[in-house]
């Protein structure tokens, strides 16, 4: 974009640090958690992604929109973040599969960006001090005014923000992954009788519905808020617990419900906030991570097994706080926190990270082959039983 035809915009961040650069996307004014995703590819399924709810993403890989948008790539019905932040930005994309600039949709939903800025600056700044409010604003460039702004606004901790994200009513789910980019053998799986999976949206990205769909699964999705009586009566094989956005233990109907259905003995799958919820439920603590894993190329693994994984996430599970029946499976290898438990008794198990990838590498989508053996297998004990 021009410089001469940009309009200025500021950054500010509650620690009263400035950066100063032009504006794209919609004009005006927001506050979230300012965060990095170290992702070379992905953008619109960042953007779309419901577990950013709530936060600023600054994308490290140093130009954004070369391959514009398109209805294929979105997560959810529209972006989610708060803002966007950018080294450069392309006003021209080229790709075949491409319907509109990236520009142009973040006007279309009213979400403001800057670009302009040194992302790597900004970026050793969150790893140094921790992810931390802030503000962009094309309408508001006296800094002062602007760090008024950001310092009224509440902390990631403590914040419940599935209510903004999650469905306000039931759907089914039938869409598997398409045939163009479907990447694993799972065409022959949806035939027989089919599995009943009630999805509990905390924030569910699209492409972990087709996942589930691809591997013979009938999907009924159901608000966050939904009592356990309810999704029972769905007579559900299995129980999936979504990602989404904020804090885990501030979502204490969620953890309630999922303590409810543990007594059911149906198989339970949780995914990033799923996870956690699930390991609260199971009587773990969580606790925020200092700038979170954001990014494609995180290996997770244990005893000599390696996943590169795409991950999302900004708090973890306690370790110090599973119970002896919990049995942890994965670890981030950067830092060694908990990326994945199962109960070692129950057919109940969740992974911090995002095994459908959708961006990402796809050495974990056995995940969903594994969740689909655990139904088959507890429908053949019901009926033997």
């Amino acid at each position: 974009m021009p410089l001469s035809k940009a309009q200025p915009a500021l950054l500010v961040l509650v620690d009263g640090s400035v950066y100063r650069g032009w504006s794209f996307g919609a004009a005006g004014t927001t506050v979230g958690e300012v965060v990095f995703n170290t992702g070379m590819t992905g953008y619109q399924e960042v953007l779309t992604d419901p577990s950013y709810c709530g936060q600023i993403v600054t994308f490290t890989y140093p130009e954004l929109g070369n391959t514009g948008v398109n209805c294929d790539d979105e997560e959810s019905s529209r972006p989610q973040v708060r803002g966007a932040i950018a080294r450069n930005i392309c006003t021209r994309p080229s790709n075949w599969r491409s319907a509109q600039s990236l520009p142009d949709y973040l006007v279309e939903h009213g979400i403001p960006g800057i670009y302009g800025i040194d992302t790597r600056a900004l970026t050793r700044k969150i790893r140094t001090v921790g992810a931390m409010n802030g503000a962009i604003s094309s309408e508001i460039l006296d800094p002062a005014e602007l760090l008024s702004l950001v310092q009224q606004a509440p902390s990631m901790a403590g914040l419940n923000l599935v209510p903004y994200v999650t469905t306000k009513e039931v759907y089914e789910w039938s869409e598997p992954t398409t045939q163009v980019w479907e990447f694993s053998d799972t065409a022959g799986q949806a035939n027989g009788d089919r599995l009943t999976v009630v999805a509990i949206d905390f924030g569910v990205k699209r492409n972990i519905l087709r996942r589930l769909a691809s591997y013979g699964c009938r999907l009924v999705v159901v608000p966050a808020g939904t009592p356990a009586e309810e999704i029972l009566k769905y007579n559900p094989d299995g129980i999936f617990l979504s990602n989404g956005p904020g804090d885990p233990a501030a979502v204490t109907e969620g953890i309630e419900t999922t303590k409810a259905l543990l007594g059911s003995q149906k198989p339970v799958f949780g995914i990033c906030l799923g996870h956690q919820i699930l390991g609260l439920s199971l009587g773990a603590g969580t606790f925020k991570l200092k700038f979170g894993h954001r990014g494609l190329n995180q290996p997770a693994g244990l005893r000599q097994r390696v996943e590169i994984t795409s991950q999302n996430h900004g708090f973890a599970i306690d370790p110090d706080t599973l119970a002896p029946e919990v049995e942890i499976t994965h670890l981030n290898l950067n830092d060694r926190t908990v990326a994945g438990m199962r109960h070692r008794s129950l057919p109940v198990f969740s992974v911090q990270y995002h095994p459908e990838a959708s961006p990402g590498p796809h050495d974990a989508d056995y995940m969903f082959e594994q969740f689909v053996k655990a139904m088959r297998e507890a429908r053949d004990a019901a009926k033997v039983g």
